[in-house]
């Protein structure tokens, strides 16, 4: 992300300033707020962290004057102990988060992490409204199959109703989009959708965030906090990898689904909430008492016969980024329709968001596709023709290839790791952890 830090602390400036751009961010910081506003005026900024306090201008009034200049970013006030009321009436008038000084590593990186999200799933749901009137699910998820037929009309008549649902399947399966696709179908659709997936955020905060917490529960917690049961009210909130809760999480997750009340760590008051819940899981789950109305989603390789229609969806979303026709030869397709694709249907969009990036011409052919073999033998793996470069054969080739790509995609975006992570069709933490892993220099 794009990110203007507005803090008067010279200290603050640095070290969030560098810890932002160690993870990825570019960031631009300011000490003065007036000049602050004409860099946000100008500047194509996504997310801007701004003090409570500064000089000859507060939080809020910042906050105002940058909306009624048309600023659009997401704001997330930064709040010293004794500024919780200015950030609590900048949420009011309209900022994302806030932040209590002093920062802790893990609650900075989580609270953008959390604004990325929430920005993801805003332009999605954007783009959907534009390109989808009303419908059913079939007209969110692509599918040919018989059994992914049969999940997505079971989506459609559930989303209808306010009942719990559980998905369950692979990583990689589709269940966020599934969910997303029931909340777009759904009473709710004009309300929330609030994705958490419970394994990456850190266990020290998860409780926090899920139920809230009253002040001096914790040495840390200066000000009361609403959990994300109570933020999504009249919304769709979705839980994934709930597997992930402790079994006294899990505990009073059925709890706050049985009774529609959730209480704030620290606190004795129940608070009614009004919100549908969707869970999923990639391992096989055993809530006690927990009722559901379960969905288990298919991997790819139980239903190849969706990847022609899978590959020609990713395939057109990928002409829209790249702003050319973007097809994919017979030869690929018979390939890429009999490889193992342990990675599901998000590993085959990664594979054409990738090849589609790197390829010399706009036509994909099974080349561009690396470590799919051209064979049809089904377990994505290569056979030796003595010694060759056949794909998944040799880890150090599919090594080399990937490390390749990664340079190629920092090179066509001048070294911004956030745009070579889009290029490759990954995430920017997994850029990171290749990174690493190869290792890649640039």
């Amino acid at each position: 992300m794009h990110l203007l830090i507005v803090d008067d602390d010279a200290d603050i400036r640095r070290s969030l300033g560098q810890g932002l751009e160690d993870a990825g961010h570019k960031v631009t910081v300011e000490s003065d707020p007036e000049r602050a506003l004409h860099r946000a005026a100008s500047g194509s900024f996504e997310l801007i962290l701004c003090n409570v306090r500064l000089p000859r201008m507060d939080g809020v009034t910042f906050l105002r004057r940058y909306r009624a200049g048309g600023g659009s970013a997401l704001m997330m006030m930064l709040s010293a102990s004794g500024g919780e009321e200015g950030a609590i009436a900048a949420m009011r008038e309209g900022a994302y988060d806030w932040v209590q000084k002093p920062f802790r590593a893990e609650e900075v990186g989580f609270a953008i992490r959390k604004a990325e999200e929430h920005e993801r799933l805003r332009r999605e749901v954007e783009a959907l409204r534009s390109t989808v009137g009303a419908g059913t699910v079939n007209d969110l998820v692509v599918c040919e199959s018989r059994v992914m037929r049969d999940v997505v009309d079971t989506a459609s008549r559930v989303a209808r109703h306010s009942t719990t649902v559980l998905l369950t399947g692979e990583t990689g399966t589709g269940k966020e989009l599934l969910a997303r696709a029931i909340h777009r179908m759904s009473p709710r659709s004009e309300r929330t959708f609030t994705a958490v997936n419970c394994a990456t955020v850190p266990s020290q905060l998860l409780e926090s965030e899920l139920f809230g917490h009253v002040a001096g529960v914790t040495p840390s917690a200066n000000a009361d906090h609403a959990g994300v049961f109570e933020t999504a009210s009249q919304g769709t909130l979705f839980l994934d990898e709930i597997g992930a809760l402790s079994t006294e999480l899990q505990a009073r997750l059925v709890r706050v689904l049985e009774e529609g009340k959730v209480t704030r760590t620290g606190s004795r008051e129940p608070r009614q909430v009004d919100v549908r819940v969707i869970v999923a899981s990639s391992r096989p789950l055993e809530l006690p008492h927990f009722s559901a109305v379960k969905i288990q989603l298919p991997a790819l390789r139980e239903r190849p016969e969706d990847i022609p229609a899978l590959l020609a969806h990713f395939a057109g979303q990928a002409a829209h980024r790249l702003g050319h026709p973007v097809s994919v030869t017979p030869n690929a397709l018979a390939a890429l329709s009999h490889h193992n694709w342990p990675g599901n249907v998000r590993e085959l969009r990664n594979a054409v968001d990738r090849a589609a990036a790197m390829a010399g011409s706009a036509t994909l052919d099974v080349k561009d596709f690396a470590g799919i073999s051209g064979n049809g033998n089904g377990n994505g793996n290569a056979g030796s023709n003595g010694g060759g470069h056949t794909g998944l054969d040799l880890k150090s080739q599919v090594e080399a290839v990937e490390r390749q790509a990664i340079l190629r995609a920092l090179e066509a975006s001048g070294g911004n790791r956030r745009q070579a992570a889009s290029l490759l069709g990954i995430s920017l933490r997994t850029l990171f952890y290749k990174m690493r892993r190869l290792p890649v220099h640039h």
